[in-house]
C-alpha cells in the first residue's frame, strides 16, 4: 500500500512540476501580492481613521490644531462642506473637521469609526469644538455594508463558477467531445453564461428579500433599477471569468488567475470600507474594477435614491466591460487542451 501512495505522490509531483505555468504562477502569485499590498498599504504609519479637514486651503498645516498631530488618521483638506458632510453619513469619512472662523465638526454616530474618532478629537480638544448634527438621515453600517457583502459574493460565484468551471471542462476532455457535436463556441459561451447569470440572480434576489425581511435596511431608490445594475455586474464578472477560461487548461493556473483577480476587487472596491482620502492613483486603479462601477451604483440607488441619469456613467462602463470580455474570451475560446 506504501509502495502505491509513494508512486501516485511522485506521479502527481511530476504533474504539477511539469507543468510550468502553474509552477511559475504559485511561485510568481504570493510574491506579486505581497509586493502590490506593500505598495498599497505599506508606509511606516498605516491609518486607521480618515479625517476630512475644512480650513481654506490645499494643504493642511499641522499647527492648526493638536489634533492634527495625532498619529495613525490620515487627514486631507476638503473644500465642498455638504458633499463632505453627505460623505460623513455615508461612512465614506469617519470625521469631518472645520478649522475656520468657528472650529466645528461632525460625525456620523452609528459609525463605529466616527465614534472613536471622536474621542480622540476630544481628547486633544475637549471645549473647543462644537458638534454638528449630519446633515439628512445618518446611514447604519449595516446599510452602507450590505451592497459590498453582496457584490463580493457575486463576484466569487460569477469568476469560480465559470472560469474554473470550463477550465476543468476541458481538462477532462469534456469540452473536446462537446466539439464534435453540432454545438457551435458562441452557443456553448452564451449557454455558460446564461446559466451562472440566471443562478447567482436567483440567489441574490432571495437573499436580498430575506435580509430586507430581518433587517430592514434603507432602500431609497428603484429596486428595478437596482436589479439593472446587479444584472449587468454579473454578466461582466462572468465575461471576465470566462476570458480566463478561453484556453486555459490547468486548473491550478486558472485559480491562481481568478485569485489574483478577486482580491484586489475585494479589498479596492469599497466591499468593507471606503477610499476615501487614499491616494488619487488607487482610486483611479480600484475604479477600473467591475465591482467597484456596481457597488457604487447600487450604493447611490439604494442610499440617495440615484436615478438612471445618475447611475448611467456606471452602467455605461458595466455593459463595455462584458462586450470587451465576451468578445475576447469567444476569439480566444478553445475546445481542446492541446
Amino acid at each position: 500500500m506504501s509502495r502505491r501512495l509513494l508512486a501516485v505522490l511522485h506521479a502527481r509531483n511530476l504533474e504539477f512540476l511539469r507543468d510550468r505555468a502553474t509552477l511559475g504562477w504559485n511561485v510568481l502569485l504570493p510574491v506579486i501580492l505581497v509586493i502590490a499590498m506593500a505598495l498599497i498599504f505599506g508606509g511606516p504609519e498605516r491609518p486607521l481613521f480618515n479625517v476630512g479637514v475644512l480650513h481654506g486651503g490645499q494643504s493642511i498645516d499641522k499647527t492648526l490644531h493638536p489634533f492634527l498631530d495625532t498619529h495613525y488618521v490620515e487627514f486631507f483638506a476638503v473644500n465642498d462642506e455638504q458633499d463632505a458632510v453627505k460623505k460623513v453619513a455615508r461612512h465614506q469619512m469617519d470625521l469631518l473637521l472645520d478649522l475656520r472662523s468657528a472650529p466645528r465638526y461632525w460625525v456620523n454616530t452609528d459609525s463605529p469609526q466616527g465614534y472613536i474618532v471622536e474621542k480622540l478629537l476630544l481628547e486633544s480638544d475637549p471645549v473647543g469644538l462644537r458638534r454638528e448634527a449630519v446633515t439628512g438621515q445618518s446611514v447604519r453600517y449595516v446599510d452602507w455594508l450590505l451592497p459590498g457583502i453582496l457584490g463580493m459574493n457575486m463576484m466569487f460565484s460569477c469568476l469560480f463558477g465559470v472560469g474554473w468551471v470550463v477550465v476543468r471542462y476541458r481538462k477532462s476532455g469534456f469540452l473536446k467531445r462537446l466539439r464534435a457535436t453540432p454545438l457551435r463556441a458562441f452557443e456553448f459561451i452564451a449557454a455558460q453564461v446564461l446559466s451562472r447569470l440566471i443562478l447567482i440572480m436567483l440567489v441574490t434576489v432571495f437573499v436580498f428579500a430575506a435580509l430586507r425581511l430581518v433587517l430592514d435596511f434603507r432602500m431609497e431608490g428603484s429596486a428595478l433599477l437596482l436589479f439593472v445594475v446587479a444584472l449587468l455586474g454579473a454578466i461582466s464578472l462572468i465575461a471576465i471569468g470566462l476570458f480566463v477560461a478561453a484556453r486555459f487548461t490547468s486548473e491550478e493556473l486558472a485559480s491562481g488567475i481568478l485569485n489574483f483577480i478577486t482580491w484586489p476587487m475585494m479589498l479596492l472596491s469599497g466591499v468593507w470600507f471606503s477610499l476615501e482620502g487614499s491616494a488619487d492613483w488607487l482610486r483611479w486603479v480600484a475604479k477600473i474594477f467591475p465591482l467597484t462601477q456596481m457597488l457604487e451604483a447600487a450604493r447611490a440607488i439604494m442610499l440617495d435614491d440615484a436615478g438612471l441619469a445618475d447611475v448611467a456613467p456606471q452602467l455605461l462602463f458595466l455593459a463595455f466591460t462584458a462586450v470587451l470580455f465576451l468578445s475576447l474570451g469567444a476569439a480566444f475560446f478553445r475546445w481542446r487542451a492541446d
